[in-house]
């Protein structure tokens, strides 16, 4: 089931939020062990970024090195052992989509604003909103089963965007899609920032989707993890993956995981 992605020519003004900026300094955090006689796993340790508003960041790194962890700390759910955390308000978009199976997608796409206290009809018109402009027209009452998982994503990014935090956390949001659909959303999502300019940091262990979406790639170190590489991507949008500055980028960011 699929309908034409196109980003919106301009999000409506109720829901745009000015993009904030994000500082970590010098950030640790440790977990207790999860089983008797293991010892505590330090996810990041002295980890510093910084992340200017209406930046787009992506952060790469291997398995276990903390990128989740970063994420939680920007949005306050958890806090540094030591460090400092410094951040605008932020709203996370999680690995999986976390849709509720018995609500129809506007329903799903307003629960930010039914928690905030806005009257389930007015929430309802402004979710059906953006999800038209996100190409779901027609599909507003549909629930998730009914859903690709490509339009899932786009329910689960307008539920994050309609949370009116200047700062979007998404880890990794298109990891479950195949080739083909996270390509197609790539583009959409790098058109719909376009619109609708937030500040952004997205994990993802997939170095292309990096450098087609951020103005810059941060690389950490296996855990603990630590900054080990920052790339500029100062190639206009849209971008192409066949891009040689690109091509380029990627190889560099590979060389720095140590791939």
């Amino acid at each position: 089931m699929q309908t034409r992605m196109t980003a919106p020519a301009q999000a409506p003004p109720a829901e745009r939020a000015p993009g904030g900026a994000v500082t970590l300094r010098d950030v640790v955090k440790t977990f207790a062990a999860q089983r008797r006689g293991a010892a505590p796993v330090t996810a990041l340790d002295g980890l510093s970024l910084d992340v200017q508003p209406q930046e787009i960041v992506a952060v790469v790194g291997p398995s276990g090195c903390g990128k989740t962890t970063l994420l939680e700390l920007v949005c306050g759910l958890i806090a540094p052992d030591a460090g400092g955390v410094d951040a605008a308000p932020a709203a996370l978009m999680a690995q999986r989509d976390l849709l509720l199976p018995w609500a129809g997608a506007a329903d799903n796409a307003a629960l930010a604003l039914r928690v905030g206290g806005v009257p389930r009809d007015a929430a309802r018109e402004r979710a059906g909103a953006l999800l038209r402009d996100f190409g779901l027209t027609g599909f507003e009452r549909a629930r998730p089963h009914e859903l690709s998982g490509g339009m899932r994503q786009r329910v689960a990014f307008a539920r994050t965007l309609l949370a009116g935090r200047p700062v979007l956390c998404l880890d990794e949001p298109f990891a479950a899609l195949d080739a083909l659909t996270r390509a197609e959303m790539q583009d959409w999502l790098a058109g719909t920032l376009a619109a609708d300019p937030r500040t952004v940091v997205v994990v993802t262990h997939d170095v292309e989707e990096a450098v087609v979406l951020a103005d810059r790639v941060v690389v950490l170190s296996p855990r603990p993890g630590r900054v080990v590489a920052e790339l500029d991507v100062d190639v206009p949008r849209p971008r192409r993956r066949t891009d040689a500055r690109l091509v380029a980028l990627r190889a560099r960011a590979l060389e720095a995981l140590g791939t």
